[in-house]
């Protein structure tokens, strides 16, 4: 199976880091996005960039600090963005009610893919956010977490809040399952009387109940969903007892 396209939609979502004071945050930030198919990164007032150390933690997604765009304020970075989603993990003193990335996933989502601009925003590592900075968004969402520490670096929230956006997008991971073909019926009753016959070839069944155990056999490999590649090396494994037994038996009548 060849694998899925990432959605060209996704452009229209926008990571924006303001204030950044450590230039390998923003290189593990462009990492996170590129895994989860996000390539608009917006920088306000970096501290350090562009940055060896960047690109270093950026490992494959130096393109995406390639194309960075570096402004001087948020206002900026926000200027044609319809829904402007900003992170937090303090209680705030706003009339805007404060959701889960589970919760607002969906919306940001449904927006981008309707062509909107779409922005979610993150604050300083050690400051976060400023009043000023949140008021100019229209949506506040924090990550759950242990509430006695919370403590999330920003990178890591970067790659939360990526994922729980790809999540929505609706490209599955069938393309990473292994193309196999279910036994059929037929093929699992050949095994089973493949290895009633292994079994007696080896004098198994001398203080054992044949057909009873063959019958839990059946039963064991039905419930199994079993795959013709497995019945394969399972009647291979049991032609290659037949053998040894024959090998054996041959010797000893010739003695």
């Amino acid at each position: 199976m060849n694998k899925p396209e990432v959605p060209d939609f996704l452009k229209n979502i926008r990571i924006v880091l303001a204030r950044p004071s450590h230039p390998g945050n923003i290189g593990s930030a462009a990492r996170a996005m590129k895994t989860m198919g996000l390539s608009r990164l917006y920088l306000v007032a970096p501290k350090e960039f562009p940055s060896e150390h960047a690109d270093t933690l950026a490992s494959g997604a130096v393109d995406v600090l390639r194309t960075a765009v570096v402004v001087d304020e948020l206002a900026l970075a926000l200027a044609d963005v319809t829904i402007a989603v900003a992170l937090t993990s303090r209680r705030r003193e706003l009339s805007t009610p404060l959701e889960l990335p589970r919760q607002l996933a969906p919306e940001m989502v449904a927006r981008a893919r309707a062509g909107e601009q779409v922005a979610l925003v993150f604050g300083n590592e050690t400051f976060g956010l400023s009043i000023e900075e949140v008021e100019q968004c229209n949506r506040l969402v924090t990550i759950p977490g242990n509430p006695e520490y919370f403590s999330l670096n920003l990178a890591m929230a970067v790659q939360v809040m990526s994922y729980e956006l790809f999540s929505h997008v609706g490209v599955g991971v069938d393309y990473l399952r292994s193309e196999s073909e279910p036994a059929t019926r037929d093929q699992v009753e050949g095994l089973c009387g493949h290895l009633d016959r292994a079994m007696e070839s080896i004098g198994y069944y001398r203080q054992r109940n044949g057909e009873r155990l063959i019958r839990r056999m059946r039963t064991l490999f039905s419930r199994a969903g079993m795959l013709r590649e497995e019945v394969d090396i399972l009647r291979g494994f049991c032609k290659q007892v037949e053998r040894t037994a024959e090998d054996r038996h041959g010797g000893s009548t010739s003695d």
